[in-house]
């Protein structure tokens, strides 16, 4: 990963920004008479995401995304949805291979889960022999220096044998102790930590979550000072995953009222500093989700992270775009458990006569979840992809979580649930045993719809401070609430911004941009990334048009902001699954990217699902049934519960 500084100043079209001043998102706020604090708090928000920023060379940083250009360049950057990863290097393929071997062994032996129902600590420690939890940390600490898009793919393989040791795999190597140590890590820091943490002696979280503090992270209570030659800790922190005693937390606290993170070990056993508070929790079942109370707790001085810019949110950040493309991967790997559940009862379950595999509506939801399959696989291949090429991938990775954890709450409720019927609520059933699992990804690693807005901020960021916040200091410097136009004194103050403004988008609307030079594609493939290009370009429009109509009121639109960046978002998405299906090669996977590209397209265009995408999904999940679907290669087939002697 690219962290490279950049310069301490930032160039844009205005000319040089000094990043000393009020983001664009607070000086938005003081501007639309918002309190003080709001204000504040929003600016402490932007401030760590412009702190991240500079850890990326300019050429990767957000405005220079993917998701960014495809929006605001008058033509596609057609090379940065198309890579094309390479193969995992054999070292670090053999401990993968390792790995899901470990976990098959007691998954089919039934010892992967202890009698409390969690992964057990024997499970942990040949993981570790593995070289399972050092797939993320550099070689030279004994780890396997994984690219990050071969690893998230293979989290998608360990999530069909088992999606809670895929998921502890991310939370440890993410957003737990490995991404903070090795990111902003001292040498001392990295020399102490990341072998252990490698070889699974420090299992770690990330105590971040607070009663009080989940999206809004200025909301933190816990604190340290410094005493002598360590810092002492008072605090709580709640639903952190992977937390019990002997694990190895980044904990964030603030220290002189600014956001930090300590490296903290946690003691063999509760005391009286520290204290494990348990809680009924429906999901992350058989894992540790716990919280965590610190009382004069001791952490030592030199386990403190210093980033060379920013503070523990910058910290938090970053580890987290990690963690939503390593969650669309989990996805991936979990609906392909669903439909390989599927297809055994759609050919043994008759109704009036005839397997429902021969049903339509069987059959669409087959297609449709292997669409949904197809389009996590792309969309973990490009954000993989993109990280490892140095860009910060921010927006790219949050249309991963938001697709990837909406897909399988689709896959498991409206697919599995419904086609299994009554069957789904069984004990020992996939749906039933497990949907809250399915679920609560909707919610890890920020909430969709809150990171939608996320995105869309990001998304208008540049143009906004380069376009609208001169407006709006114009104004403010006026004395001027209501704008009018057509008010001589109002035009004159505006007179300078206005013309920018006007300048630019009149240079839009003259230009025919250019049509993307896209690779060799079938034919109904290149069909959907014309549409998604062409969607995805003059967005721009709606984008710039929705800013000018709400001005500074714009923060307070937040169903406007949602439903824009949800659109842009699923274009986004058509654009990138057609591209991978082309790369794949495979016929039904092709099929499915086409199908599911079909029905994206309609959603976007407000129209009705046509005759044609029911024909073309009914087939695909014809074949699928009758055939093989190569998604599901090596995914273990799960016995029918209750079977029972067909009739006719």
């Amino acid at each position: 990963m690219t962290t490279e500084q950049s310069n301490t100043t930032v160039e844009s079209e205005k000319g040089t920004v000094d990043p000393t001043e009020p983001s664009f998102a607070e000086t938005a706020l003081k501007l639309g008479g918002k309190s003080d604090d709001e204000a504040r708090r929003t600016g402490a928000v932007d401030a760590a995401d412009d702190q991240v920023e500079a850890m990326f060379s300019p050429q990767y940083q957000t405005q220079n995304s993917p998701a960014h250009r495809a929006v605001w360049d008058r033509v596609l950057p057609v090379e940065l949805f198309d890579f094309q990863s390479g193969p995992t290097d054999p070292d670090t393929q053999a401990v993968m291979d390792k790995s899901i071997d470990v976990v098959v062994k007691h998954r089919d032996g039934g010892t992967l889960l202890g009698e409390n129902h969690k992964i057990t600590e024997e499970v942990f420690e040949e993981l570790g022999s593995a070289g399972y939890w050092g797939l993320l940390v550099d070689k030279q600490y004994g780890g396997s220096g994984s690219r990050f898009v071969n690893f998230a793919r293979f989290l998608t393989r360990m999530a069909t044998c088992d999606p809670t040791v895929a998921g502890l795999a991310s939370v440890h190597g993410c957003i737990g102790a490995v991404d903070p140590v090795r990111t902003f890590g001292s040498p001392e820091q990295k020399q102490k930590y990341l072998p252990k943490l490698a070889t699974g002696e420090c299992l770690s979280a990330f105590a971040l979550t607070e009663p009080c503090a989940g999206s809004d992270l200025t909301a933190l209570r816990t604190r340290a000072h410094l005493d002598g030659d360590e810092y002492v800790v008072n605090g709580e922190k709640l639903f952190i995953t992977n937390a019990t005693t002997n694990r190895t937390v980044g904990l964030v606290c603030l220290i002189e009222d600014k956001p930090a993170v300590l490296i903290a070990d946690l003691p063999k056993e509760e005391n009286e500093h520290f204290q494990i508070v348990p809680y009924g929790l429906y999901a992350l079942k058989h894992a540790y989700n716990q919280g965590l109370i610190f009382k004069n707790f001791r952490v030592p001085a030199e386990n403190l992270l210093t980033p060379v810019k920013g503070d523990g949110l910058t910290i938090a950040y970053h580890g987290l775009n990690l963690g939503r493309v390593a969650l669309c991967a989990n996805a991936a790997g979990t609906m392909r458990v669903m439909l390989q559940s599927i297809l055994p009862w759609a050919n043994y379950r008759k109704t009036y006569g005839d397997l429902i595999a021969r049903r339509e509506l069987v059959q669409r939801r087959i297609g449709h979840m292997a669409g949904l399959i197809v389009a996590c696989d792309a969309l973990v291949e490009w954000c993989g992809s993109l990280i490892d090429n140095g860009y910060r991938g921010e927006m790219e990775c949050i249309i991963a979580k938001i697709f990837g954890s909406e897909a399988q709450k689709e896959a498991s409720i409206e697919l599995t649930m419904k086609t299994h019927g009554g069957r789904s609520f069984l004990h020992g059933h996939l749906i039933g045993d497990n949907v809250h699992e399915f679920l609560a990804p909707c919610i890890y690693e920020g909430e969709g719809e809150m990171l939608g807005m996320a995105f869309f901020k990001s998304l208008v960021k540049h143009h906004g401070k380069t376009f609208f916040e001169p407006i709006g200091k114009a104004l403010y410097n006026a004395g001027i609430k209501n704008p009018n136009p057509m008010n001589p004194a109002h035009a004159w103050v505006l007179k300078g911004p206005l013309w920018t403004y006007s300048k630019w988008f009149m240079s839009e609307k003259a230009s025919l941009g250019g049509a993307p030079k896209w690779p060799s594609m079938p034919k109904n493939l290149k069909a959907h990334a014309d549409f998604a290009a062409d969607f995805l370009q003059k967005s721009r429009f709606e984008v710039t048009g929705t800013m000018r109509k709400f001005q500074l009121a714009l923060a307070d639109r937040q169903l406007r902001m949602a439903e824009l960046s949800h659109r842009i978002q699923t274009a986004t998405v058509i654009l990138c699954t057609s591209l991978y299906a082309a790369r794949n090669g495979d016929e039904l996977v092709q099929q499915a990217a086409d199908c599911l590209c079909l029905k994206l397209t309609e959603d976007l265009k407000g129209g009705r699902p046509s005759d044609r995408y029911f024909k073309k999904v009914s087939k695909l999940g014809e074949a699928i049934a009758n055939g093989k679907f190569q998604p599901l290669e090596d995914v273990a087939t799960l016995d029918i519960l209750m079977p029972y002697e067909q009739a006719g």
